[in-house]
């Protein structure tokens, strides 16, 4: 058992207390965001509009952050990663206060936008940050430990936003999130500094390459739009497939949903340092995760046994831990041959754009065709993607020769 912990924490090793300090703030600024996961109650239960006006709040949440993450790669790509992510926190900390003070739908709406306009911009400018302070070797664990401290930060969060509603209502929501911003920004201001950053050759690339002129990176793009579409099924329309289908309860439902994050917690780090060692392509992995995230969806068809609920979801957890750490690494790579955070941008637009159009699209498709035609859907589209990731692998290699 000890040679196991042990083990546990040697993958932790040889990491920078840089890319530590990244992951505290990150930490702090993604449990800071409470106003997010209870936006549609707030909207509901204390603004009392329909669920279709909300829906259109929602839209315009996602078009901010697609807005925000393109902004957050022009501004990195011009005055850096540092003053973009210091300006994203404190400028985002007073928007989240102001945000309660909008009565009018089309006052949220802008409001909403303009939260995650600002708020977005961080996140090309930290995945350009885990290139700066992180050894090149250690890139993909790196990218792993911030992913942990964004688990982490959005099971805190709700939590503790669940308290602080019952106690000081929606208004103290907004003033905390404000507030855990700002010390998130602070933090940064004297943890991080760009002095401390490792010097690379993206740093001193005097011919960046556009990013729309990179044909094989907009095909793992488009790559990964489609394996969001398949994922993100799992934050909207699996959980009303467990409730109407399986009759889970609350509970239940939230059992299944948190080993999710719990296998994530205890197995990825490992896990990712294990596959490292195997020193197979960033794309063969991703390939991989994205075929495992259909099969969860293959399994959920093929009976009314709850197990099946079970497998899926270790097979979407896997799926997710290959995935998304080594699609963020060959984005960080490719990116180093052109202006890092426009590429980083379009990674982060790909999520936004699976965000906007593949809760909606799910939903749709149950409402008219049922569950099980939806999960096939979904099994098509994993395979799409990688069809995709394998051209784009066949793509590189005639790269290279």
């Amino acid at each position: 058992m000890s040679s196991i912990f042990r083990a546990y924490i040697g993958s932790f090793g040889d990491l920078r207390k840089e890319v530590w300090f990244l992951a505290l703030i990150t930490l702090i600024n993604r449990a800071g965001t409470m106003v997010i996961p209870f936006l549609s109650l707030y909207l509901t239960k204390s603004k009392s509009f329909s669920l279709e006006e909300v829906g259109w709040i929602l839209t315009f949440f996602g078009i901010g952050s697609v807005a925000g993450s393109w902004l957050g790669g022009k501004l990195t790509d011009t005055i850096g990663h540092y003053k973009t992510m210091a300006a994203s926190l404190i400028f985002s900390s007073v928007l989240f206060v102001l945000l309660q003070y909008p009565q009018s739908f089309w006052g949220i709406c802008i409001g909403v936008f303009l939260v995650m306009l600002v708020a977005d911009t961080f996140r090309p400018a930290v995945f350009v940050a885990i290139s700066a302070y992180s050894k090149p070797q250690n890139r993909t664990r790196s990218v792993t430990l911030i992913r942990l401290a964004i688990n982490l930060g959005f099971s805190v969060g709700p939590a503790i936003g669940g308290s602080i509603i019952a106690g000081a209502g929606y208004a103290g929501l907004f003033w905390v999130d404000g507030i855990t911003c700002l010390l998130a920004g602070i933090l940064l201001l004297k943890l991080l500094h760009p002095k401390k950053a490792i010097a690379n050759a993206a740093e001193v690339n005097l011919k960046p390459q556009s990013v729309l002129k990179d044909k094989p990176y907009l095909l793992f793009i488009a790559a990964m739009v489609l394996f969001g579409f398949v994922f993100l099924q799992y934050f909207s329309t699996v959980p009303l497939f467990y409730a109407q289908v399986h009759r889970l309860s609350e509970l239940e439902i939230g059992i299944l949903l948190g080993l999710n994050g719990f296998l994530i917690f205890l197995l990825e780090m490992p896990f990712i340092k294990f596959l490292e060692i195997k020193r197979r392509s960033a794309i063969t992995y991703v390939s991989f995760g994205a075929a495992l995230a259909g099969l969860s969806f293959l399994a959920m068809n093929l009976g009314q046994w709850v197990g099946v609920l079970v497998i899926g979801m270790i097979l979407l957890t896997i799926g997710e831990m290959i995935a998304f750490p080594f699609s963020n690494t060959f984005a960080l790579q490719r990116a180093d041959k052109g202006r890092q955070g426009s590429y980083m941008a379009f990674y982060s637009i790909a999520f936004s754009i699976s965000h906007i159009f593949g809760h909606n699209s799910g939903m749709q498709l149950i409402n008219r065709f049922g569950f099980t035609f939806t999960w096939n859907v979904m099994i098509l589209l994993a395979v799409l993607s990688c069809t995709l990731l394998f051209w784009l692998k066949f793509i590189l290699k005639k790269e290279t020769n």
